[in-house]
């Protein structure tokens, strides 16, 4: 097989189990009431199909991809694809509401496993130059699926209802794993240079779930509660002796070379503060159009549509911006659009005509792809190497914990209106100004992202063209001290 063709077969393998991912949890939200009725649920447990998902998959993202370093991605995305697909046919097949909230806990592991994969095949698939090219193209396709999920899930469970939405899970999840068998990728280190520490894992897997957990649990409880106060009080002991625990050990979880990569941790806090201003965004706009303005779902999405359009039509823009700005110019370009949006999402009453919505929207879509596609190619480029899958499971990570603490500021901000009810649309505006805040704190670590220029291996950076590069090690590095 050629390069060019192995390249290609990577992709398709990447964007498949991207899209998996992205297509599930849309479809979801559309099943979720036929689900309720058929099996006489309460709202929590439905509830709890959702987030025992989001607590798997956000909790193991760094340990899988740390096990895929060790091991191999293609078997990590392998493994993880079969399971996702069993998982499916088990919730397809679910007796009870229990049983569909466990499988989907099992399908969030399988989901851990084969998402850092995903990432760390195209770094290794992919020239620094052609790189940028190639995120671009999974950023749309995963706007895409996200964007049919809700009309997938219509069409299906009207006349099929919800088991349906799983079962088509399963011949595209098989189909992806048998694609896989073709995927060659380079050999894992045999020196024991990548091997799992399990206190840490255990440490980080269990402050991971805990944050997910405390702020899932804000929009019901609030910010001041018991529950939410123990719970950041239990989140920052575990993260304390986490810290403690790899300052100490010789195989952290998160290795020094990571740790110590500006481009990549700035990437990973570009990308936790602007999912956070995005869904948080949405979050409050939607209640505003359907529990306020009384839309149905159809003309929200209708409303909405505008943010996926830009994102899936801006995403190969950004490559191209990516290599000709460099990472710095392309990200602080989108933070700032990302900030407009919702500061202009603020300014929407009962009176504003579609237009401004839309508008709003179209701009926050465009500078979304645009941090999404330079944050994502940082991030994988500049991964040290042999280090890529967990790279690229703290990237998912932050892509997962953003959208729930953005919702957790958001719900806090309207908890603290005036009456609940009443008060809640005056509160959409400051909700959605302290969001816009919180977005624009990304301009910071956009700051610190290579300006491009630089050849890899001089800086460490980025590529000529200002498309993300490998970090080549050299004598002395993190990179070295790290596999001894």
């Amino acid at each position: 097989m050629t390069e060019t063709a192995r390249a290609r077969l990577v992709l398709l393998v990447s964007v498949a189990g991207a899209m998996i991912v992205a297509l599930d949890g849309t479809v979801l939200s559309v099943a979720q009431p036929s689900l309720q009725r058929d099996f006489g649920a309460g709202v929590a447990q439905v509830q709890w199909t959702s987030t025992s998902y989001l607590l798997a998959v956000a909790a193991l993202l760094v340990v899988a991809g740390r096990l895929g370093d060790r091991y191999g991605h293609p078997l990590m995305l392998r493994l993880g694809l079969l399971g996702f697909a069993a998982a499916s046919a088990g919730i397809a097949l679910a007796p009870g509401i229990g049983w569909v909230i466990g499988l989907r806990a099992a399908q969030g592991v399988f989901g851990a496993l084969l998402q850092p994969a995903t990432l760390a095949l195209l770094r290794s698939a992919y020239p620094e130059e052609r790189l940028g090219r190639a995120v671009a193209l999974r950023t749309s396709a995963i706007g895409v699926a996200a964007a049919a999920g809700p009309v997938l899930g219509g069409a299906l469970v009207g006349p099929l209802g919800w088991r349906a939405v799983f079962v088509i899970n399963v011949p595209v999840a098989l189909a992806s794993a048998a694609v896989t068998l073709a995927v060659r990728a380079p050999a894992p280190p045999r020196d024991g240079s990548q091997r799992l520490d399990l206190p840490g894992a255990a440490l980080l897997t269990t402050a991971l779930a805990a944050l997910v957990h405390t702020l899932v649990g804000v929009p019901e409880h609030g910010w001041t509660a018991p529950p939410t106060l123990l719970g950041l009080t239990a989140v920052a002991a575990l993260a304390t002796a986490f810290a403690a625990h790899e300052r100490r050990t010789s195989q952290p979880i998160v290795p020094r070379a990571v740790a110590r990569s500006v481009p990549v941790t700035a990437s990973m806090t570009l990308l936790l503060v602007t999912t956070a201003g995005m869904f948080g965004a949405l979050f409050v706009t939607t209640f505003f159009l359907q529990n306020v303005l009384g839309y149905g779902p159809l003309d929200c999405g209708l409303r909405v549509l505008p943010l996926t359009v830009l994102m899936v039509l801006g995403a190969p823009v950004a490559g191209a911006a990516l290599r000709r700005h460099g990472p710095r110019r392309t990200a602080t370009a989108g933070s700032l659009l990302v900030v407009l949006g919702v500061a202009g999402l603020s300014r929407l009453d009962a009176d504003s005509p579609w237009t401004v919505a839309g508008a709003a929207f179209a701009v926050l879509g465009a500078g979304f792809a645009a941090v999404m596609v330079t944050a994502t190619g940082t991030v994988v480029g500049d991964a040290p190497p042999g280090y890529a899958g967990v790279v690229g499971g703290l990237k998912q990570t932050a892509m997962n914990v953003g959208p729930a603490f953005g919702i957790a500021v958001a719900a806090g901000m309207m908890l603290t209106g005036p009456q609940a009810g009443g008060g809640a649309a005056p509160r959409m505006g400051p909700a959605l100004l302290v969001l816009a805040g919180v977005t624009a704190l990304g301009l910071l670590p956009a700051a610190l992202l290579p300006r491009g220029g630089a050849k890899p291996g001089k800086d460490g950076n980025s590529g000529k063209d200002g498309s993300p590069g490998e970090a080549v090690p050299r004598a002395g590095t993190p990179v070295e001290e790290d596999v001894r």
